[in-house]
């Protein structure tokens, strides 16, 4: 009985965990990927971190629209890494999503950063 518990309680959050987002991260990114030239996912860099999208020009950290702040700082370190221009690109899944993206492009034009940013979704 308590496996059979245990069984359902996993399954109800994995449930939650898919429902949470329209799809996941990775289809998105690959979805990108393939506008791009020469573009290789989830490598790794000297450090042991996964680049989302390695072009010749770009490392890009993608991530959902409310993650935004995190993207920061792993597209800055992905183009350390890697000796390329930093990018990210935001997933906006609603019309909601938009102050994030807001957000991201007011923080980077502030203080300068050399991050291009792109959208995918709403």
């Amino acid at each position: 009985m308590i496996k059979k518990l245990a069984l359902i309680i996993l399954f109800l959050n994995l449930c939650a965990a898919f429902a949470a987002h329209k799809a996941p991260e990775k289809d998105y990114q690959n979805r990108f990927a393939k506008t791009l030239d020469n573009a290789k996912t989830e490598v790794v860099a000297p450090d042991k971190t996964r680049c989302d999208i390695l072009t010749d020009e770009y490392a890009i950290e993608v991530d959902f629209a409310n993650k935004w702040a995190e993207a920061i700082g792993q597209s800055l370190n992905y183009a350390m890494q890697f000796n390329k221009k930093a990018g990210i690109l935001l997933i906006l899944e609603s019309p909601k999503d938009y102050k994030y993206y807001v957000r991201l492009n007011s923080i980077i034009k502030h203080f300068k950063l050399p991050i291009s940013v792109w959208k995918i979704g709403e």
